[in-house]
């Protein structure tokens, strides 16, 4: 599916060239003349990248831009300034922008910055994926420290969110007491084993209570494994 790029710019000609140049390169884009037509397509369609002029008519390219940050931090946005509007680009870059580049421009230069930009996306975004561990309706993310059952935030100490990470981690296997211990506690702890069976029962209150269906299973005389 091609990368889609959503161009913002009032001077006919400039938009018209840019959109022939990225449809040539394999994106898709559209355009919008003003700020108030660039928040409606903005929240209309799904974007890689915007490319946005700070001089618009009605809403400023900058006012548009900080009206995106306040709910979306994610998608690229690069402006398209006049030569000296050293304001602008500050103001811009302090509003959240990943790159700007001045009018004239060469094509060339703008097409190496989108791909600049567009691949520091994909990267942030496979690292943000990476951080996220799910099973069944159960979400753990590793960044954040932030745990989810359905549609319900779950509090956890520390050690229970690292007992849980390691329990989802290696979802329906049967991991022992001293597996447990020696990846969540460490291997220097030689206190008592049933501190596992009590933090076990500390997830099992928080993770699967008034739940119909249990995710922390007990595998007698063996261990512990988290199903789904």
């Amino acid at each position: 599916m091609s990368e889609r790029i959503l161009i913002v710019e009032d001077e006919e000609k400039i938009a018209r060239v840019i959109q022939l140049e990225l449809e040539y390169e394999g994106y898709e884009s559209e355009i919008a003349k003003t700020g108030l037509e660039a928040l409606e397509q903005y929240n209309q369609g799904e974007w890689n990248l915007i490319l946005l002029d700070v001089l618009l008519p009605g809403l400023s390219g900058i006012e548009v831009l900080r009206r995106i940050r306040v709910k979306d931090s994610a998608t690229p946005v690069i402006l398209l300034t006049a030569r000296n509007a050293v304001v602008d680009k500050v103001n811009g870059l302090d509003q959240g922008a990943n790159d700007y580049i001045t009018k004239p421009f060469e094509i060339e230069e703008l097409l190496a910055r989108i791909r600049s930009c567009l691949r520091l996306s994909q990267m942030t975004r496979k690292v943000e994926a990476s951080s996220k561990v799910e099973v069944a309706d159960l979400s753990l993310d590793e960044k954040s420290r932030e745990v989810t059952r359905g549609s319900s935030q779950i509090e956890l100490t520390p050690r229970e969110f690292d007992l849980l990470l390691y329990l989802m981690q290696n979802k329906n296997q049967v991991l022992n007491r001293e597996q447990i211990l020696t990846h969540v506690w460490g291997f220097d702890y030689f206190g008592d084993t049933n501190v596992v069976d009590v933090y076990i029962r500390y997830l099992r209150k928080k993770v699967d209570q008034g739940y119909e269906t249990p995710l922390l299973h007990t595998v007698r005389g063996v261990g512990y494994m988290l199903k789904g």
